[in-house]
């Protein structure tokens, strides 16, 4: 590369600002855009800037949602784009970079595919395998019609369900309390399990006995799991599906049924894009709801 082809990053960057056939808007939102790197490489001249530390740049753009980051990632590109196409650069040193992956904690989702929820055949079918399990039964009842977190359920004690109301409260992720209200098919499994298997004397509502020692305590999560990972694998249809799917199931069932805010609520997430991820209905369960539709219409 010559030295007179030499330019700082301001000075690209108000070359390709001024490119005519930019509308007035674009422009504007390009130049916000670049002003944050600006600010840190104006002075530097092009040839010098690496792929690392332009990675390093986009990384710290940790405030900023992810498609916004991938809006400053791509008119980066196309600046770095207009500098070799002006001769400035042999190459573009971001050229090929992947995009930024979604941080769930974030309440960051790819796509609508990333919401695994039942089918009706699944809900059917498990079910019917817990059936005859009073514990499982009334966990995976409470798990589906709640919206729960399984860490939620096998914290509650027994006092501090309201069987009368039908509702408890948890505590959530960031300490944050909500109420939680189950259906009359929940409640039946509930009562069961309480009259025929819960242990008295322990405080938990969930409780489970060492089959060694004899002794009680409050049901843990790796036990849990060991009894869904037993159930599930009685059925191909149920192959792969995870405890948190329920709660994905709970609020797939209900978008749309109620405002956003209420579901928000009833989930107790506390990114609002969380919650309207939901409201992107995933094509296989719009083909599902189709298809129900013209098996019911075929019937007239």
């Amino acid at each position: 590369m010559c030295s007179h082809l030499s330019i700082t990053l301001a000075r690209l960057a108000r070359e390709f600002l001024d490119r005519p056939g930019l509308s007035k808007n674009t422009r504007d939102s390009y130049e916000f855009t670049l002003m944050p790197l600006l600010k840190e490489y104006g002075r530097w001249s092009v040839e010098i800037i690496s792929r690392q530390e332009l990675c390093d740049y986009l990384n710290r753009l940790t405030h900023i949602r992810l498609t916004t980051h991938h809006r400053h990632q791509a008119i980066i590109q196309a600046l770095f784009n207009f500098a070799v196409e002006q001769g400035y650069l042999s190459n573009n040193p971001i050229a090929g970079l992947k995009r930024r992956k979604p941080d769930p904690e974030k309440g960051e989702y790819g796509t609508d595919e990333v919401i695994r929820y039942l089918t009706a055949e699944q809900l059917t079918v498990l079910y019917k395998l817990v059936a005859t399990d009073l514990r499982m039964n009334a966990l995976v009842r409470l798990l589906h019609r709640t919206g729960a977190r399984i860490s939620e359920l096998l914290a509650l004690d027994l006092e501090t369900v309201d069987l009368k109301a039908r509702r408890f409260q948890v505590v959530g992720k960031g300490n944050k309390q909500r109420w939680c209200f189950y259906s009359d098919d929940a409640a039946i499994a509930l009562e069961k399990y309480l009259r025929y298997e819960r242990h008295p004397l322990c405080s938990a509502l969930f409780t489970a006995e060492q089959p060694l020692t004899g002794k009680v305590s409050r049901l843990s999560y790796r036990r849990f799991h060991q009894c869904w990972s037993d159930l599930i694998a009685q059925s191909p249809v149920l192959e792969g599906i995870r405890i948190h799917d329920l709660r994905h199931t709970f609020a797939t069932e209900r978008v749309g049924l109620m405002g956003i805010e209420t579901l928000r609520a009833l989930m107790g997430h506390e990114n609002i894009q969380t919650t309207l991820r939901y409201q992107k209905v995933t094509s296989s369960r719009a083909e599902e709801i189709a298809q129900l539709a013209l098996d019911k219409l075929t019937k007239y």
